[in-house]
């Protein structure tokens, strides 16, 4: 039998001498990622970096084949290792054996009796940015997801570990590295050295950050005790030794869990408002499970499986408006992908958000129809919807984020309504985001029992 070999994989068209196709990325990512999906076959050849071939998998079958078949023999690739470059080396951006040692490591913070200890402080972060939205007036909803994911975030890893002008100095350092990552990964390493306001600003807030995150350490150590919050997890965590977490892998995890988590949330609760308002219907049927379902009282940790509909609308959220645009691994030797071998060293890369919008897996793409997930016939196969990731390296925060977006998203939309202003185009930085979204506030209904009167009463 003769073995045919397969069509050679196509380089995408446009690249420049030592910048590659980063003018088309840097111009409208989304649109060049798209482009590559409607004009190429399963992979497609583009240039990030100088001298460094990028394999963009587009077929379902071999994307879940990367993370999942390949996933322990392949390395994490440029975004994952340069996000280990500015943040420090964790679970999110390790691979391979050190990989599964720093997951086994942080299990522990993210099991379900955590989690569930977390929502209360979620619930009442979320009451407290409520408190500050007066009827009437316009609120910037993205800055509003970004501050209250931070306070969350930071809340439920420091719980009692800050006073209130650390707290808010560490919430406006994590702003500026977070707004930071996506640009520096994306860019030229040289580009990281220019002495630019820009890179002098990151420098400054990411050591701020790891400076705060080191005396929190020193004071918990010195105190002997915990106080029950995600930090005082990791300080008990031992490595495979039986010996402690060193500050500085405590604070590269907490760094990246900050940087990973704030961002992905923020923007998908921003995504979700503004579905919400622009589909009353689909709103007034999860006002309509809440009330059956809580009744009068807040959310809490039991409520969150008990809400089938609010699930399906965040899923169409994850599916319409995926936060992932480039995805990355590497392989450490030659590598066989479907039909196709790749040299030790190529890059691979799927976009999650376009994967999500393509119309062969999902009909009708751009509709946003929490429905569809009900009806079989609609249904795509499993290696097509990928909210949170596959295999080995799958997100080890899928739980906590799922809890954090349940509770954050039932608690808001009982107690305001928010109005679209104005149309709303989505970029990618270091997640896709509404490039603006500004919206009026309504009052729905006052706070649920137990919480002081505020503006929204």
């Amino acid at each position: 039998m003769t073995l045919v070999a397969p069509p050679p994989i196509p380089r995408a068209a446009g690249s420049l001498p030592l910048l590659g196709h980063a003018i088309q990325l840097v111009r409208d990512n989304l649109g060049f990622i798209a482009s590559l999906r409607q004009n190429y076959g399963p992979l497609v050849e583009i240039t990030l970096q100088p001298g460094t071939r990028t394999i963009i998998v587009q077929d379902p079958e071999l994307i879940r084949t990367m993370l999942v078949d390949l996933g322990p023999s392949l390395d994490k690739g440029r975004f994952f290792e340069k996000m280990g470059q500015l943040l420090g080396d964790s679970v999110v951006t390790a691979a391979g054996q050190d990989h599964v040692r720093k997951r086994r490591q942080l299990q522990p913070a993210f099991a379900r009796g955590e989690i569930a200890r977390y929502v209360d402080i979620m619930r009442d972060e979320v009451n407290a940015a409520v408190d500050t939205w007066k009827p009437g007036h316009v609120l910037d909803v993205r800055e509003a997801m970004v501050k209250l994911s931070l306070d969350m975030l930071a809340k439920t890893v420091f719980s009692g570990s800050l006073d209130e002008t650390t707290f808010r100095r560490l919430r406006r350092d994590l702003s500026v590295v977070m707004n930071g990552v996506g640009a520096r990964i994306m860019l030229p390493d040289w580009a990281e050295k220019l002495p630019l306001p820009f890179n002098r600003r990151f420098n400054q807030a990411r050591d701020a950050v790891r400076a705060t995150i080191h005396r929190a350490v020193d004071q918990l150590q010195a105190s002997g005790h915990g106080n029950g919050d995600m930090l005082s997890m990791l300080l008990r965590a031992k490595n495979d030794n039986g010996e402690p977490l060193t500050k500085h892998e405590i604070c590269s995890e907490i760094l990246t869990l900050a940087v990973a988590g704030t961002e992905t949330t923020a923007s998908v609760l921003s995504w979700s408002l503004y579905e919400l308002a622009r589909h009353p219907d689909v709103e007034a049927r999860v006002l309509a499970e809440l009330d059956g379902v809580l009744g009068d009282r807040p959310i809490t940790f039991e409520d969150i499986t008990q809400l089938p509909y609010l699930r399906r609308v965040l899923d169409e959220v994850l599916r319409l408006h995926h936060t992932g645009w480039l995805v990355t691994r590497r392989t450490v030797t030659a590598t066989r992908l479907g039909p196709w071998t790749l040299p030790a060293g190529t890059e691979l890369a799927y976009c999650q958000h376009a994967l999500h919008r393509d119309p062969a897996l999902f009909p009708d793409p751009l509709v946003f129809d929490p429905d569809r997930w009900l009806d079989s016939d609609r249904q795509p196969p499993s290696s097509a919807f990928l909210p949170f990731g596959a295999g080995k390296h799958k997100c080890i925060g899928d739980r906590f984020a799922l809890t954090e977006l349940v509770t954050a998203l039932a608690t808001i939309v009982r107690r305001t309504r928010l109005g679209l202003r104005e149309p709303v185009r989505p970029v990618a930085r270091a997640t896709v985001r509404p490039q603006t979204l500004k919206m009026t506030v309504r009052p729905r209904r006052a706070p649920a029992p137990g919480r002081r009167n505020s503006p929204m009463s």
